[in-house]
This record gives C-alpha cells, structure tokens and sequence, in this order.
C-alpha cells in the first residue's frame, strides 16, 4: 500500500530524529511491502526565519493533502519574544485548527530499563505505571476568546475557558473507548467545585458514561489528581481532561517517568487523522543540534501511533514498538538517558539498531 506522509522537521533536533523516523519506518514499508511517500513541510521557527509566519498556505495545504503529519520539534529561544500569532508553535494550532484535530492522546508509561530513573519510589513504581492522557486540544482558555487592555487597575488581560457539549462530547467518548480497550477504568479531571465549564464537562462525564457501563469512572478535582498520579500512578488508566488541565496532568506524568524522551503523542481528529510528535515537542535542544546526540526514539513511537491510529496498521505499529522495546532491553541507550551498565550509542545509531530489530 502507498501512503502520502507529511513530513516537519521543525527546529532544533527536529531534523535530526525526524530522519530517524524514517528510517524505521522504511524498514516497516520493506517487510510488510508499503510504499511510504514523505513531504517535507517547512513550519515552525524556519518558516518564521525564512517566510515571516510559521506555517504557510502552501505547506498548510500539503499537510492537508496528506494521510498523516510527523513532527520532530517546535520552537526555541530564538522566538521567544515573538508577538504570539508570530511564535513557531503558532504553526501548531494553525495545523489543529484547518484539521480540525480534536484530542490530544499521551501514552504514559515505564519502560522496565529505564525504571531507575523515575523520582519515585521502588515501592510505588512496582505496581505499575501505563496511562493513557486524552486530552482535549481545540476549547478552554488556550484556543477561546482572548482580551487585552487597561482597566481601573492598569493593564489587564484575560483568556475565556470556553467549553460546549460537542468539544466535551469528542473528548470524552475517546476517552471511554480507549478505556475498553484496556483495563476499563477512566478518570475524568476537572474543578467543578469552581468552574462553570467544568460542572459542564463532569454533566457530561457522567450522561456519557450511561453508554459505557462496563468502564469504571473516578472524578478527580485537578488539583487534588495531581497529588494522587504521583502517590498512586498505578490506580490510573485513562484520564480525560479539558485542554489546560490535560496538558498541565501530561507533563507531570511524561516527568514522573523520568525518560519523558522516550514518550510519544498523537493529535487526532476523524478516522485518525492526526500529527504525530515526541512527548516533548517544545523539547528542541538547541546546544545538541547537529552532535548525534539526541534521542529519536520519541518520534520513533510516535510514528508506530501514526501506523495504529491513522493508516490502520497495528501489526506494523507492534513490530516497531517491539524492536524499540528490544534495544532499550539490551541496554543501548542516548547520552540523555545514559548511566553505569548501559551502551551510549548516537542518534544514527538507535535509529539504525531498531530499523533492524524490526
């Protein structure tokens, strides 16, 4: 089979994991006799550099046109001053916006070689840590209305937490079958004890969770579920929450892990549709660039979603999430995750290692 792949390379080590991807994923097309055709997509801080705005109709297009989205890194220091609708993570919701992608997935998990490097305890880790993040990525206070201006006090700003049914609806209906995919338990974060809009996302929790009697559901305060993954990890399945507590909820847990590096993301809309990242998408670790140094493996994983979830190819998916598996197991690993009794290989190097494991 043929699939059109758009390809971002993005900023920082982008370029670099990003063809690590590749590689794997062309050892994938060999074995299973897919044809893979990438696009290379200019978005991000170089299309600010090079065009004056970080996504263009024409690369906009292009991604458009194409069965699914890979992106290695985004931002840097360089943009940081930028006006907002100028900064390269602009080209982000642009692209979630003209897709119209709705939910953010972020699989959370240890890998057993990897485990001493988590912050928390043995003893709490032993129970397990695999939790999916469904995260919605198009309401709330980031995508909603925004206002500037002077008011009695000065200068003063605010952000909307705008939610209806629909948007919640989308969210929360991944959320329940992702949940019967796995181990049927969903833990729904929210602040209905403050929030309007979030008295709205529990209503709907809850008329949701009529359809899906076999999952059970946990509401969770957000604040008091930020104590409780750290605590307890083991207790959580999937979580549903709205786009600010999702995203905040994502990075607590990708750190709680200790090797957020090593952790994919997938932004879906229809039929699976989606971009696909590293965990660490803002991660694009400027004073490595061009050392052979960083880690690919989180967009490596990202690409084994985008086999799952956009082109429907789980067995593929499998043989790319097994031989990552296999090489972490024999204790190959990047200078960021590099420690007594492992193997420091580079950027080149893992890619290549789990091309052939595959």
């Amino acid at each position: 089979m043929e699939f059109n792949i758009a390809l971002i390379p993005g900023d920082g080590i982008g370029p670099e994991i990003i063809r690590e991807a590749t590689r794997v994923l062309d050892k994938v097309g060999k074995l299973f006799s897919h044809n893979f055709k990438y696009t290379k997509v200019e978005a991000g801080g170089v299309s600010v550099d090079k065009y004056g705005e970080p996504l263009t109709k024409g690369d906009a297009e292009i991604c458009k046109k194409s069965d699914a989205i890979i992106l290695g890194a985004i931002g840097g220091e360089k943009w940081s001053s930028m006006s907002l609708d100028k900064k390269p993570e602009k080209a982000i919701l642009q692209l979630r916006k003209e897709l119209n992608l709705g939910n953010n997935l972020r699989p959370i998990f240890i890998n057993s070689s990897l485990i001493n490097f988590s912050p928390l305890k043995e003893s709490i880790l032993r129970k397990g840590l695999d939790i999916l993040v469904v995260r919605d990525i198009v309401g709330g206070m980031i995508c909603s209305e925004k206002r500037t201006g002077v008011g009695r006090f000065g200068r003063e700003a605010s952000d909307l937490e705008y939610y209806n049914e629909q948007i919640i609806k989308k969210t929360v209906i991944m959320g329940f079958e992702a949940a019967m995919k796995r181990r049927k338990k969903l833990a729904s974060l929210d602040k209905a004890n403050a929030l309007e809009s979030s008295m709205l996302w529990r209503t709907i929790v809850n008329e949701v969770s009529k359809e899906y009697p076999e999952v059970k559901v946990k509401h969770y305060l957000i604040d008091n579920a930020s104590m409780e993954v750290i605590k307890n990890p083991s207790e959580f399945d999937v979580v549903v929450a709205s786009n600010v507590f999702g995203d905040i909820i994502a990075d607590e847990l990708s750190q709680i892990t200790g090797t957020s590096g090593i952790l994919p993301s997938a932004e879906l809309g229809k039929k699976g549709y989606g971009i696909f990242t590293p965990n660490q998408l803002h991660s694009t670790k400027e004073s490595i660039v061009g050392k052979d140094i960083a880690n690919p493996i989180g967009v490596i994983l990202a690409s084994a979603l985008m086999l799952r979830y956009s082109l429907g190819l789980d067995e593929e998916a499998s043989k790319v999430e097994n031989a990552v598996d296999k090489v972490l197991k024999e204790n190959f690993i990047t200078q960021d995750l590099f420690c007594e009794g492992k193997k420091l290989i580079g950027t080149k190097e893992m890619g290549s290692r789990i091309a052939d494991n595959i």
